[in-house]
């Protein structure tokens, strides 16, 4: 029987499941719809997509950097018990392997995941027979748990730059950042004060124009409010702009390893006489996502009734 384009569309809005999954159950089926979706219930790629709908906002963070080169993947799944699984550590690690010595990914901060996920994927990747879309769904299918592959970036240092990388023990926070004169052991404490404090920007030229403007309208607004001259306002514009610089801006921070000293400090005394921050990139685990809040005695309570 001839499997056409409608009857693939319709199983796949039933389960789920992928078109090649669809398309060859129906083929075995021999265009039959039920039997069709009986082998994909079978085979856990319709339980898989349903749980795909589920929030995954733990996991952990695959990484790889040689100095020149650096890639970070965000993983996830549902629980941190199956984030802590060899197969789930050894997934993240490939993954971000095969990312980082993919060149034609070029220098991507902020990688196409959908683009990603839809490739073949690699052969350092346990169990892949298709693309990573298809290895996903197998994985939830085996743990029972909803497993994504949220993002990624691929950061390629300019010439004579270097990158350093900090992940933090765990593997839930990972930071790189690409400095200039500035030596390996250097190029680590800087990373780690990003992984620690949080900047948004590396230095103050990063910084865009409006969020200052938003910055510096809420700071007169507070020093108005104070019932201020306008003269000593102004002073307090800017002092509040400084401070917050200071909380924003990787080379404005105070240094963790040493209070006393700013970050650009540090990088003038052990740095190159041009050493300085290019940029960062700072992963952590289900940043950005909405976790749902359960209350478990109710859930088990709503079971037993």
């Amino acid at each position: 029987m001839e499997i056409t384009t409608a009857m693939i569309k319709e199983l796949r809005e039933k389960t789920g499941a992928g078109i090649l999954d669809c398309k060859s159950a129906l083929t075995e089926a021999d265009g039959s719809l039920e039997e069709a979706e009986k082998s994909l219930r079978k085979k856990g790629l319709a339980a898989a997509a349903k749980k795909a709908g589920r929030v995954a906002a733990e996991g952990l963070v695959g990484y790889a950097c040689d100095g020149a080169t650096a890639a970070l993947v965000e993983l996830n799944c549902e629980t941190d018990f199956v984030a802590k699984t060899d197969e789930f550590k050894a997934a993240r690690t490939a993954l971000a392997a095969w990312v980082a010595g993919e060149a034609s990914f070029g220098d991507a901060v902020e990688g196409n995941a959908e683009a990603l996920r839809a490739m073949k994927a690699p052969a350092t990747l346990a169990g892949s027979t298709g693309s990573i879309t298809e290895w996903l769904q197998a994985a939830t299918a085996k743990t029972g748990e909803n497993t994504q592959l949220r993002r990624f970036a691929r950061i390629v240092a300019g010439e004579g730059n270097a990158l350093a990388l900090y992940a933090h023990p765990g593997d839930k926070t990972v930071v790189v950042v690409e400095t200039k004169g500035c030596d390996a052991e250097l190029g680590r404490d800087l990373a780690m004060q990003v992984a620690a404090m949080t900047p948004l920007y590396a230095v103050r030229e990063d910084v865009p124009a409006k969020a200052i403007a938003d910055e510096r309208e809420i700071a007169k607004a507070k020093a108005v409010a104070a019932g201020k001259p306008e003269a000593v306002a102004e002073k307090m514009v800017e002092g509040m702009i400084g401070k917050w610089y200071g909380e924003v801006v990787l080379v404005d921070q105070t240094f963790v390893k040493d209070d006393p000293k700013k970050v650009s400090q540090v990088i003038a005394e052990r740095g190159g006489k041009d050493a300085g921050v290019v940029r960062f990139v700072r992963y952590k685990v289900g940043e950005g996502v909405e976790k749902k809040q359960t209350d478990l005695a109710a859930e088990v309570a709503e079971l037993t009734k």
